[in-house]
């Protein structure tokens, strides 16, 4: 552990020893999500949800040649400040920290430096999956080999409604991992409680999860779960009313040509427009309800080891 450049906030670093519960946070939600300020007060109410959850948050980010685990107000101020920030995933985390630049993490790199960081659990808006159009341009997220190969257990209100989440269901599938709906049959479609397709797993409590991702371990099983948390019914669009937004959306990235990295950001973007903001209630309310549940199950990890 000495020899990997990574740095832990004071907090952290004072819960670390003990085996307190520790919830992993990605950092592209802050510098890719919205703008400032409202991305730090978003970041400081996700942090203070897990703390009053009994759990210390630790959000994640390269900057000036470190992995940071779990960011200080200040460094948590300038992130969120920052401009030219690298979106960072499995390709690129390694160069971002060679060449000393800053970058945010996707669910792919917060899955990794929480591994190499001793966490267990990582609390997320949504995951990315297979794109819809994937059968010709191969665009399929690098989140989901990242769940099959890094033994992680995220928390999220299933994929991002934009994607083909049929086929990210049966992409998970092939790969192994378990996608666990968190008190009910169906897969959550990100802003929407139910996609109409069913969870391969149902869990209803998180001493539950803890079990499952403990066992995993001892099993010697490669790979993290995915813990598919719906967002709050007083929160959600339903998935009729967000449908045909999300057409919309999709039909414009097509006509300007955008594609790979810039494509979820765009429709995020768009879909905030056509919503009139409240597309982006709904996720603030999701991220905070997925924090929840993650506070939850690293408690119930912390008691168990």
């Amino acid at each position: 552990m000495t020899d990997l450049p990574l740095a832990f906030s004071p907090e952290v670093t004072e819960v670390r020893a003990d085996g307190a519960p520790i919830v992993a946070l990605e950092s592209t939600i802050i510098t890719h999500g919205m703008p400032y300020p409202q991305n730090l007060e978003t970041a400081q109410r996700v942090e203070a949800e897990i703390r009053a959850h009994g759990a210390v948050p630790a959000t994640i980010a390269v900057m000036a040649g470190k992995l940071h685990i779990g960011l200080t107000p200040d460094e948590l101020n300038r992130l969120a400040q920052a401009s030219d920030v690298m979106k960072l995933s499995r390709a690129d985390i390694a160069a971002c920290l060679a060449q000393g630049r800053t970058g945010a993490t996707t669910v792919a790199a917060t899955m990794i430096a929480a591994h190499l960081a001793g966490i267990h659990v990582f609390a997320t808006g949504g995951i990315g999956g297979v794109h819809r159009g994937a059968e010709t341009s191969f665009d399929i997220s690098a989140d989901l080999h990242e769940l099959a190969r890094t033994p992680v257990s995220v928390v999220a209100a299933g994929a991002k409604a934009i994607l083909d989440l049929p086929n990210t269901l049966e992409v998970l599938e092939t790969l192994g991992v378990p996608v666990i709906a968190y008190g009910q049959d169906d897969f959550p479609a990100f802003w929407s409680r139910f996609s109409g397709l069913a969870a391969p797993l149902r869990m209803n409590s998180a001493a539950e999860i803890a079990s499952a991702h403990l066992m995993r371990a001892r099993l010697g099983l490669n790979g993290g779960q995915l813990i598919a948390n719906p967002i709050p019914e007083p929160d959600e669009i339903d998935r009729d009313q967000i449908t045909p937004v999300i057409e919309t959306a999709l039909r414009e990235a097509e006509a300007q040509g955008i594609a790979a990295k810039a494509v979820t950001p765009f429709l995020l973007a768009r879909i905030f427009e056509l919503t009139e903001g409240r597309s982006l209630k709904a996720n603030i309310a999701l991220v905070l309800n997925n924090a929840r549940l993650g506070a939850a199950i690293a408690a119930e990890i912390a008691r168990a080891t």
